[in-house]
């Protein structure tokens, strides 16, 4: 059996093909996919034709056709409707407003397509095939473009009234501060590849007015150049504000953590992207604050750890959308 995914992030895109090792969803080979920049599309209309077009050709490739399909999945940050499968308007994805991407997708294969935000998709993927394996209570959580929480309660994916569960990135933590998902001092704002930019460039500016020299930024011009892989690098290679840079992020991440493990007491935590990357650099200052902030006998419950697929988990959970609506139905 093999079950198509498609990936639509904020930084890039991906089509993928899956095959269910001897139709057990739990077993899942990747055939084949394709990837590209989201910013190398002019718009939504753009970016689908491509990845329409990149699924059709990995079909061929493989000598298959869209009725070998069993189920296509696909994720996308929010806000979205899952059950009318319309992306709504997601900070990270400019124009992408009511689009009903999952009507595009069946009208043009003519198979079973179904969506999920990212935060929900890497939920399921970690939960089948990764960190969360095992876990009755098991959250994911994005640290990429944006800051999300996929929530796996009781076994089950829980979503909410209307699929807008796990939005922690919108959590304002302080009145000031880098600005994500549209409000200043959020969560996503301070822990999320832009935030760290941001807070860098803060930060930066900050010590050369002092008229201190700054060892990854040599000029005044370089700042808004600044991203948080720079940063890490120069981190990385021991840089004291660097280093100072990453462990607020830490620190509002253990802030973020503390909130989600009081609420809902889950059995484990999986980060991942940026965590993943730079664990070091941010979890002894998620520790320290987590530790502070959260009730004991429910933080010493649960695991924090980071994602296992790494990487990969943009080819495995679009792949997870469509395996777990099999697995429903």
């Amino acid at each position: 059996m093999y079950i198509a995914g498609i990936d639509i992030g904020g930084t890039k895109c991906a089509a993928v093909l899956g095959k269910c090792v001897d139709n057990n969803i739990i077993q899942i080979d990747v055939v084949d996919k394709i990837s590209f920049k989201t910013q190398s599309c002019n718009g939504p209309s753009a970016v689908i034709d491509r990845l329409i077009l990149g699924l059709e050709d990995i079909l061929a490739k493989n000598f298959l056709i869209s009725n070998d399909i069993s189920c296509i999945g696909i994720s996308c940050g929010g806000p979205l409707n899952s059950a009318k499968g319309l992306i709504l308007s997601p900070p990270n994805l400019i124009g992408w407003d009511n689009i009903p991407i999952t009507e595009i997708f069946e009208k043009h294969f003519n198979v079973k397509s179904v969506l999920q935000n990212d935060a929900n998709a890497g939920a399921l993927a970690e939960w089948f095939w990764g960190a969360g394996f095992g876990y009755k209570n098991f959250i994911f959580c994005t640290f990429g473009t944006g800051f999300g929480a996929g929530l796996i309660l009781n076994n089950r994916l829980y979503t909410g009234t209307n699929d807008m569960a796990g939005e922690i990135g919108h959590v304002r933590l302080t009145d000031y501060g880098p600005v994500g998902y549209g409000k200043m001092g959020s969560v996503e704002g301070f822990c999320s590849g832009g935030g760290i930019a941001q807070l860098a460039k803060s930060m930066v500016r900050e010590e050369m007015q002092l008229g201190n020299k700054v060892s990854f930024c040599v000029t005044e011009q370089e700042i808004e150049l600044l991203d948080a892989l720079s940063v890490a690098k120069a981190a990385g290679k021991g840089d004291n504000l660097a280093k100072a840079i990453y462990a607020r992020s830490g620190e509002m991440l253990g802030r973020a953590l503390a909130i989600l493990i009081d609420i809902l007491n889950p059995d484990a935590i999986a980060i991942g992207s940026i965590f993943t990357k730079d664990r070091n650099l941010l979890w002894p200052h998620a520790k320290r604050i987590l530790s502070k902030e959260s009730l004991s006998i429910s933080s010493q419950a649960c695991d924090i750890l980071p994602s296992s697929l790494g990487d990969s988990i943009g080819d495995y959970e679009a792949l997870a959308v469509a395996a777990e609506y099999i697995a429903n139905n």
